[in-house]
Formats: structure tokens, sequence, C-alpha cells
């Protein structure tokens, strides 16, 4: 299999350097034959050598330009542009040879001039097409690189694996509340204490009914600071009771009877004393 591989190889550039060789050769022949064709066409010789060049250069650009638009509509033009460069290249060959040191006639020598205009007008418009097909190709998208082949894992048995860690629940995040003026919580519960109603509250504050009901409501939500709680009494230690005083036995008193008062009679006189 080596041995065919080599021979491939060695061939393919064996024909590489044959074309390359006799395209070499093929080109001066024909530049020297379309040379002396143009100065046959009254070109001036120090300007001759320039038609082969617009000749076989118009040939060259359609032959790349078919090779890099191979499935793009604008292949049929310069297939086109390459079949009549190379009739004038052929055509131009055979003249040469067939009238070698003549004069070619008006209309022979007229339609070599006209090759150089129309080769000009033939190549920037290939050109351009080349440039339209280069911004409507897309860009060819890059390989896709091979998976990695599927790697086989031992499961551990049953007792000696690890139990897996439950998950964390979830941590709910509250929403900031909105930030409330103490001193219009503390009058709306005043206003609403006094048996005012939440439409009044709401005109009195500047805030619409629904927020003076959320601050009587929800007056000791952790955005309205709440009353500091009352200091608890410190305890009073109790003193032990004072011992009474000793007193003497209290006798009992005697009640005095009072005596009743005598008064003195006086004498009476008896009539007739």
């Amino acid at each position: 299999m080596s041995e065919r591989s080599t021979a491939m190889r060695a061939a393919r550039w064996v024909a590489v350097l044959v074309i390359v060789t006799i395209g070499v050769a093929a080109f001066a022949l024909s530049f020297a034959a379309l040379k002396e064709l143009a100065i046959m066409a009254r070109t001036p010789a120090e300007l001759a050598w320039l038609w082969p060049v617009i000749v076989d250069g118009t040939i060259i650009q359609a032959t790349i330009s078919m090779l890099v638009l191979a499935s793009g509509p604008e292949r049929r033009w310069f297939l086109g542009v390459l079949v009549c460069g190379a009739l004038v290249s052929v055509v131009g060959n055979s003249v040469h040879a067939a009238m070698a040191g003549e004069h070619l006639p008006w209309w022979a020598a007229a339609l070599v001039a006209a090759v150089a205009p129309v080769s000009l007008l033939v190549d920037t418009h290939g050109l351009a097409m080349l440039f339209r097909a280069s911004n409507r190709e897309p860009i060819p998208q890059a390989a896709a690189e091979p998976e990695p082949s599927p790697v086989t894992v031992s499961e551990p048995t049953p007792a000696d694996s690890p139990r897996p860690a439950p998950a964390p629940a979830p941590v709910r995040r509250r929403k900031p509340a909105a930030r409330r003026d103490p001193a219009k919580v503390a009058r709306a519960i005043e206003m609403h204490a006094d048996g005012v109603k939440f439409p009044e509250i709401a005109a009195a504050l500047g805030v619409s009914p629904s927020t003076a009901r959320n601050y009587v409501g929800k007056a000791k939500t952790p955005d309205t600071p709440a009353p500091a709680p009352a200091p608890a009494p410190s305890p009073v230690p109790e003193s032990a009771p004072a011992p009474a005083p000793l007193t003497a036995p209290v006798r009992p008193v005697i009640p005095v009877r009072p005596r009743p008062v005598v008064q003195p009679m006086l004498p009476l006189a008896v009539g007739g004393a």
C-alpha cells in the first residue's frame, strides 16, 4: 500500500512538471507569433510585445476565475471569455504562419487593433464579477471537532458509596419594603385612633388611602420604629419587720360610779307659826 501511494505521488509531480514545461514553451512560441502579428498589423515594433500580453493575460484571468467560481453563475461568462481568447490566440498564430513577412489587409489590421480595448473591457467586467461573487459567497464553517469517546466509570457499590448531602434549601430574599416616614405613620395612627376614616387620613398626609391603611395596619413593621419598652422596675429587697416595743401590761381600770349629789333641804315655814 505504501509503494502504491509513493508511485502515485511521483506520477503527480511528473505530470505537474510536464504541464509547466509545456505551458512555458507554448507561451513563448505564442508570444513570439503574436508579437510578429502585431508588427504585421502596423503596430510599432517597440510596443508590439504588449499585444500578446493582452491576449494571453485575458486567457489566464478567465481560467483562474473559472477555477474559483466552479459552482457560481458567473462561470459561464468566464467560460465564454476563455473560448474567445483561445480563438484569438489560435487564429493569430495561424495567420502569422500563413502570412509571414507580409502586411495584413486593412480589415485584419483593424481587428488586431480592436483586441486591446475589448480585452480591457472584458477583464474589468470580470474583476467586478469576482468581487460580487466573493461578497456573496458564505463564509465556510469550521469543521466540527470530533466528540470525545465516552469514558466508562465503574460505579461504586452501595455499601462504599457515600450518601449524597442534601441540597441546601433555597433562601428566599425578601423584597425591601418601601421606606415610610415615621412622622406620617404616627400621625396616621393617632388620627385613626380618633375615629378619622382612611380617605381623610390619606388627604391629610398626602398619600393614597391604601398607603394610609398600611400605615395603620403595619405600624409595627421593621420600617416603623417601635416604642421602647418601659424599663422593668428593679427588685427592692424586702426589709425585715421591726421588733415590737416592749410595754408594761395595762391594768384594767375600774369605773368609778358617780355619787349622787345631795341638795340640802331648806327649812320650810309652816303657816300659822
